[in-house]
């Protein structure tokens, strides 16, 4: 197995040939976290027959080191706060409100975006496939899953293209299953496994949700 993916849609093909058990399941619904993980879920929605939606998530970065997630939070109003880096940097309260409040409104905007005025997908009852371009930290998907498990599933999934060999036991507590493709132990950030690792712009996004909800599924 190569040890890397042309682009997120080559990783997408790839990481639905590792979701072969769920093609042709009832009640199927792919959430793709947005941004790099719309082209991933929907070439995993299209080979397994799946509806595909997408589900904003907003990393909280620290003030002084913004790539450093101290949480996430996530459409549904769920919030996910690492305490562990918090008393590492020593983050004030009032800084976390603000930082929460500052992307909350972003992630509204996100919602209005790529959503319009269609209903997010209903997902009570049905087995959802959680897709990203990848894990590092693991925030953003920890923050997808705690707002999708209020919503009664029947059962969450994590699927990632990479990850870090101890990735898997993070979400032990909160998934039923997890597919990854490549877990390689020399792993230092996702981008280092893809050819092309280019920022996804908005239009790419909402032409990926219009065509998914386009087609027969």
């Amino acid at each position: 197995m190569e040890n890397h993916f042309k682009d997120r849609r080559a990783a997408g093909r790839a990481l639905a040939q590792a979701l072969n058990a769920y093609v042709g399941q009832k009640n199927l619904l792919v959430f793709a976290l947005s941004r790099g993980g719309v082209p991933v879920g929907y070439e995993v929605a299209k080979a397994l027959g799946a509806e595909l939606d997408v589900l904003i998530v907003r990393k909280l970065g620290i003030p002084m080191q913004p790539e450093v997630a101290m949480g996430a939070i996530s459409s549904g109003d769920a919030l996910y706060l690492n305490d562990q880096i918090i008393k590492l940097t020593g983050i004030a309260p009032e800084e976390i409100d603000s930082i929460v409040a500052r992307e909350r409104r972003e992630l509204a905007r996100w919602e209005a975006v790529y959503r319009g005025s269609r209903p997010i997908a209903a997902i009570e009852g049905r087995t959802v496939i959680v897709v990203d371009d990848g894990i590092a930290t693991g925030a953003s998907m920890r923050a997808a899953l705690l707002a999708l498990r209020g919503k009664k599933p029947e059962g969450i999934v994590v699927a990632i293209p990479v990850a870090p060999p101890e990735a898997k036991d993070r979400f032990r507590d909160i998934a039923n299953d997890f597919v990854c493709v490549l877990t390689p132990f020399d792993f230092h950030a996702v981008g280092q496994f893809y050819e092309d690792f280019s920022q996804i712009e908005d239009d790419e996004v909402r032409d990926l949700l219009t065509k998914a909800h386009a087609e027969p599924h």
